[in-house]
């Protein structure tokens, strides 16, 4: 099944273009099939590109899924126009007292700010909170994942002295677990952050599962035993030069980065780099909806129980 998206978003002819099936919302109105609301909060400078690439994964469920886009109330976009965000993504205010099948809070680019500095972060507390009775599973990505920890578990930012950057090999720690499902016993993921996850402290300070870590990333995929919450501390949904836009531009910034690691041929940065963990991105979104929402989520939302198992 498509995901069904607003007919004017700029990803229905991105997505037309890689031949992905899109569904328009004047389409899908006339299938009889109560399709799986999807909440994004998307934290990301450039909201379009991200949400062609989330949108991407998405789309290769066997599923209908209904998206609505949700930005944080009153904050300015420097990288996308106003005139999108006013036509494609709702405030909280508009949907605080509706319930999700699904919620995905992406990275942002917060890795050196403390907390307290973030000026939205009373927002990111409250949706969060608020998603522990009005989603049946929410997904964390990178940032997300740090500013969730800290909201649920009273976990410290953890800020590593160099940036994570790069394409790291990962092992399944526990090859029947649902969320890692088909996964290979080794499965490749990029990351780019400055927040640390040692998978000793997730380990001692909650009661999460970690599903997949590796020595250089720490933990990587981690859960909720209810399911009601994910976490994936990488970026599953990159594209092949995302790592290269973000080192380029931090390289003509006069910032010395370091060269991504794993990720150029040859570490030649001439060189096309490809993308070798799309396979495990789509792999992953599928195992969520399915196992984390599609399964556990009530077809009425209106009977949406915090506590389900």
């Amino acid at each position: 099944m498509p995901i069904r998206i607003p007919d004017e978003l700029p990803a229905v002819n991105v997505l037309r273009d890689e031949n992905v099936f899109v569904m328009e919302s004047s389409r899908a109105s006339h299938q009889d099939i109560r399709p799986l609301k999807i909440l994004i909060l998307n934290l990301m400078p450039k909201k379009i590109e991200t949400e062609n690439q989330f949108l991407r994964l998405l789309s290769n469920s066997s599923l209908q899924l209904d998206i609505q886009l949700l930005r944080i109330d009153n904050h300015e976009s420097k990288n996308t126009p106003t005139e999108h965000l006013d036509s494609f993504y709702c405030n909280f205010e508009d949907i605080r007292e509706q319930n999700f099948d699904g919620l995905i809070v992406t990275g942002a680019p917060l890795g050196l700010v403390e907390f307290k500095d973030v000026s939205y972060w009373d927002q990111i507390e409250r949706i969060t909170l608020w998603a522990k009775e009005h989603v049946t599973s929410t997904l964390f990505v990178c940032w997300a994942v740090q500013a969730a920890l800290n909201i649920l578990y009273n976990i410290p930012k953890i800020t590593m002295t160099e940036k994570l950057s790069g394409v790291y090999w990962h092992s399944v720690t526990q090859p029947l677990a649902l969320l890692t499902r088909g996964f290979d016993d080794r499965f490749l993921a990029p990351h780019s952050r400055y927040a640390g996850f040692p998978s000793e402290a997730i380990r001692q300070h909650t009661d999460l599962d970690i599903y997949a870590e590796s020595e250089q990333t720490g933990a990587y995929l981690f859960a909720s035993r209810d399911r009601r919450f994910a976490f994936a501390t990488g970026h599953p949904e990159y594209d092949a030069h995302t790592l290269a836009a973000e080192f380029f531009r931090d390289l003509n910034a006069g910032l010395n980065p370091a060269l991504p690691e794993n990720y150029f041929p040859n570490d030649d940065i001439e060189s096309e780099p490809k993308a070798t963990w799309r396979s495990h991105g789509y792999l992953l979104f599928n195992n969520w909806l399915n196992y984390f929402v599609y399964q556990r989520t009530p077809y009425d939302l209106s009977q949406m129980n915090p506590t389900m198992d």
